[in-house]
């Protein structure tokens, strides 16, 4: 990459990811977009069979639309005794547009009587700009918990326990789960990146 961007395009109308990615942009004085900035939303279908694959597709399609360098990202949670599942199809995990409570609740009904509740949150990052494409993958290893508990977050969180904590995603502040979550841990490699 040539020189920094002054203008980062995010493809996505989520308004977590849009506070989250903004956070840590706005000491490197670059302004984040949104789909939520733009009158005619594409819709961008993740059909892609894998995490990587979909965070390419959608990263591209709004570069074209935008000509900005944009930036999406797809996240999975991958459980060991469901053989890596939900993974892609972590957001819709129970069906066509579930509501993150029916995705927890389906989950939850899958890990009943499973001795083994190792599972890990991933997240692809895919960078376009230009003809560039970058990637940025992180990792949050953890557990999945028999009961939801806390407030906070959304998706999965209230069922995950990252390792060496007691609590969920969902009972960690946003701050205390950004330095560790998954999500974090790939943003943080694209900020370094950025830097450089």
């Amino acid at each position: 990459m040539k020189n920094r961007p002054k203008i980062i395009f995010l493809a996505s109308g989520n308004p977590h990811k849009i506070e989250e990615l903004r956070q840590v942009l706005t000491p490197l004085n670059i302004e984040l977009k949104s789909t939520m900035d733009v009158d005619e939303p594409l819709d961008v279908v993740e059909d892609q069979p894998d995490l990587q694959g979909n965070a390419l597709k959608k990263a591209k399609a709004w570069h074209d639309k935008t000509g900005l360098p944009s930036i999406s990202d797809d996240t999975g949670l991958e459980v060991d005794a469901l053989g890596g599942e939900p993974g892609v199809y972590s957001a819709r995990y129970a069906g066509d547009n579930p509501t993150y409570e029916d995705n927890v609740n389906k989950l939850l009904a899958e890990m009943k009587g499973k001795p083994n509740r190792s599972a890990q949150f991933r997240t692809v990052i895919a960078f376009v700009d230009g003809s560039d494409q970058y990637f940025f993958e992180g990792i949050c290893r953890g557990i999945i918990i028999n009961e939801k508990r806390g407030e906070k977050g959304f998706g999965y969180d209230p069922v995950f326990v990252p390792e060496r904590y007691e609590k969920t995603f969902a009972e960690l502040s946003s701050e205390e789960k950004n330095k560790i979550s998954h999500r974090g841990r790939a943003v943080q490699k694209f900020i370094e990146f950025l830097k450089k």
